[in-house]
């Protein structure tokens, strides 16, 4: 459960929400573009590229991508692991986040819910059964064939023996793709000191990715998230999630780029330019440094106004590279330091499953501020059972 004082739940809960829907609208606004280069961007859209939700390939806006459907069911099994440590006081959360993602993994294979057979195993839960993520667009290759691995929980650290952070893992362990970090942020929603909530999610990151970049950066966006939530500035937040990352062997490709981040984002003037040349973040420390930058260089310290937010989101799309992972990131980051009302209202009415997406980030708060009260409620077990 989150260690917060009681008066301060609201503002919890719409950082969370905040967090959620902010990563949600970053990615739907860079998906159309993911696979096109800042010149291209340009020459179809005008010199300032996107600057706004625009249609894809089917004339369809607004649209996730499996940035978002694994974000969620990270959510969703950060929940389920705190029903199940409530219900029997010990859980191996990387084995029921790889569950999570093994339904997230049945969305990519089925065209809807499967149906129970009797010769399989059959995964339960709400949002197994939300219909609209059952679309495959762009899933990352390292988390596909992460997650066909026959490792179980071994993948993020084994269920008994010392996770030895900074080492190759055994998944992938070649793999340092940004699927780690764009689905990492609601490790630092959760409760836990920050060199937990940065260790949960590296050995949760490396279930599919096992370069120590690839799990490394994840862990260092996930305390950065717990730092923001908790009411730190994005640049405090920042300094402090390095300085426990450093902590770690093998941080140092991850500590160089969010410190060219960060020098970056002190020479303000931003542009498409600057940001290309920080990556193209296809990988995780790239990914991680280019949110960073223009949620700083963008937001900074301004007031939590929709104006700075929409700009950062904008510079975080419009560049060659991943463009939707890198609107993902850096609108978990703003979402998390500002709450859902920073968010622009034009973008957010557009938004796919907007509504599920909301309930889900409120029932994860629920669960973090009263854990032990929603896990004795039937309908709450019936939708996030403890496994």
């Amino acid at each position: 459960m989150v260690d917060r004082p009681a008066e301060d739940l609201s503002t919890y809960g719409s950082r969370v929400r905040g967090c959620v829907l902010g990563g949600a609208i970053g990615d739907a606004l860079g998906a159309p573009i993911e696979f096109s280069s800042l010149a291209g961007i340009r020459e179809e859209y005008g010199p300032a590229g996107i600057t706004g939700l625009v249609p894809d390939g089917q004339g369809r806006i607004g649209l996730i991508t499996d940035d978002t459907q694994m974000t969620l069911f990270t959510l969703e099994g950060l929940l389920r692991a705190d029903v199940r440590f409530a219900q029997r006081g010990v859980c191996h959360v990387p084995s029921v986040l790889r569950s999570a993602y093994l339904r997230w993994l049945d969305t990519q294979q089925y065209a809807a819910p499967p149906a129970r057979e009797p010769e399989r195993f059959f995964r339960t839960g709400g949002l197994r059964e939300q219909r609209w993520l059952y679309a495959r667009r762009a899933p990352g290759n390292a988390c596909l064939s992460g997650l066909h691995a026959q490792l179980g929980g071994q993948a993020g650290g084994g269920t008994g023996g010392e996770v030895r952070l900074g080492e190759p893992g055994p998944v992938n362990p070649g793999s340092k793709g940004c699927g780690t970090v764009m689905r990492s942020a609601p490790f630092g929603l959760a409760g836990g000191a920050p060199r937990q909530v940065f260790e949960t999610a590296a050995e949760c990151a490396r279930i599919t990715h096992g370069h120590p970049t690839g799990y490394l950066a994840a862990g260092a966006f996930a305390v950065l998230i717990h730092f923001l939530v908790r009411g730190a500035t994005i640049r405090a937040a920042v300094t402090d999630a390095m300085e426990i990352l450093a902590d770690y062997p093998a941080h140092e490709e991850t500590t160089e780029a969010l410190r060219a981040a960060v020098a970056l984002a002190d020479r303000g003037d931003p542009t498409a330019e600057k940001v290309e040349s920080l990556g193209e973040a296809w990988i995780a420390e790239e990914a991680l440094a280019i949110a960073v930058y223009c949620a700083l260089v963008e937001h900074g310290e301004a007031p939590a106004d929709r104006d700075p937010s929409r700009r950062a989101l904008l510079l975080a799309v419009n560049h060659s590279g991943d463009s939707d992972s890198t609107g993902a990131i850096c609108g978990n980051i703003l979402g998390a330091r500002y709450g859902d009302l920073a968010l622009p209202g034009e973008w957010l009415v557009h938004l796919e499953g907007r509504a599920a997406m909301t309930e889900l980030a409120d029932d994860f708060a629920r669960q973090m501020t009263d854990g032990r009260s929603a896990s004795r409620s039937e309908g709450w077990l019936a939708r996030y059972p403890g496994d």
